[in-house]
């Protein structure tokens, strides 16, 4: 990891702290008393329309932690495409450089959450019109950026911004949540590759966690390989060393935008100069506020509130990471 006195350097003069090319999405949350089995009936509790999408989220987060942000991607025609677009700028993200498609509906999520338990299940389609294409990208987009941030989904474009960032010697941050056809031609322009806990699994066939680490930091040269692991935190591999973070004890609500939050923060704590640790115990207690409230972005903390959290809280503690991941 840089030093804090990198950043306080030229490098910290730059126009934007976080470029993000990913999904945005508008979802319609509906919580439910608890899901019912297959073929039954259960009547909505609440419902609700909220601006969520990977990338879009986390940038979010960047944003309110006071980071500078842009984003990069298409939004829909539609009344939801307005709302998404609206919601980045109310936040202060830039998003000169976002398209609206005419004519297409912007990605939608239908969240259902279980209020007995706030786990969701997500319903989600993204018309083929808002995908971003290597021809809508220019160099410009990345320029003054001190991080790029990338989740994958649309594999070319994705992997033209990271070959950018690789000649610009801008580190890329991934959120890999999708194994989408080709994905793992970004693996090796990946400096900061965290994961969902079921997609490296997928791609490499080893169930292992601690196995397919070191398999990507073998392959790929990554600086980090990581993978989140819902209520039982975080796993890291980085220079040779595991970096195992157990997940905070909350008062569940919604646990969508959980890894999107974590990723946010994961940034934040990059940009902080932070030792990994750190990094990886903030994450998660942002995480894990997050997911007090409803909604992708309903419950995004302050720092001092996520401090608090780590001064305080109560963690999830996985032996088994505990023994293996040092944490």
């Amino acid at each position: 990891m840089l030093p804090l006195s990198f950043w306080r350097g030229g490098v910290a003069k730059k126009r934007f702290d976080v470029v993000g090319l990913g999904l945005n999405a508008t979802d319609t949350v509906l919580r439910v008393r608890e899901f019912p089995p297959l073929g039954g009936k259960e009547r909505v509790a609440s419902i609700s329309r909220q601006a969520g999408g990977q990338v879009a989220t986390a940038l979010v987060t960047c944003q309110r932690l006071g980071l500078r942000t842009r984003y990069l991607g298409k939004v829909g025609g539609d009344e939801a495409g307005k709302f998404q677009l609206e919601s980045l700028r109310r936040e202060g993200v830039d998003a000169r450089f976002v398209k609206t498609v005419r004519g297409a509906p912007n990605q939608l999520g239908l969240i259902i959450v279980d209020r007995a338990t706030g786990e969701r299940t997500v319903f989600w389609d993204r018309d083929p019109r808002l995908t971003v294409k290597p021809s809508d990208l220019t160099r410009e987009m990345l320029a003054g950026a001190r991080f790029l941030h990338l989740d994958g989904c649309d594999v070319e474009a994705c992997l033209k911004a990271s070959c950018w960032a690789r000649a610009m010697h801008i580190p890329v941050v991934a959120d890999f949540d999708t194994v989408y056809k080709q994905v793992e031609k970004l693996f090796p322009f990946v400096d900061y590759l965290i994961a969902s806990a079921n997609f490296l699994p997928a791609v490499t066939g080893d169930a292992d966690p601690f196995q397919v680490l070191e398999t990507m930091a073998r392959e790929y040269r990554n600086a980090a390989a990581g993978m989140t692991l819902g209520r039982d935190g975080a796993l890291l591999l980085a220079r040779g060393r595991f970096y195992y973070s157990p997940g905070f004890v909350v008062e569940t609500v919604d646990t969508t935008g959980a890894g999107d939050v974590f990723h946010g923060a994961f940034i934040y704590g990059l940009a902080r100069g932070w030792e990994m640790e750190r990094t990886l115990d903030f994450s998660n207690a942002m995480a894990a506020l997050n997911c007090a409230a409803l909604g992708a972005r309903g419950g995004i903390a302050t720092e001092s509130e996520a401090q608090k959290v780590l001064a305080n809280g109560r963690r999830h503690q996985n032996r088994e990471y505990v023994r293996k991941g040092h944490g």
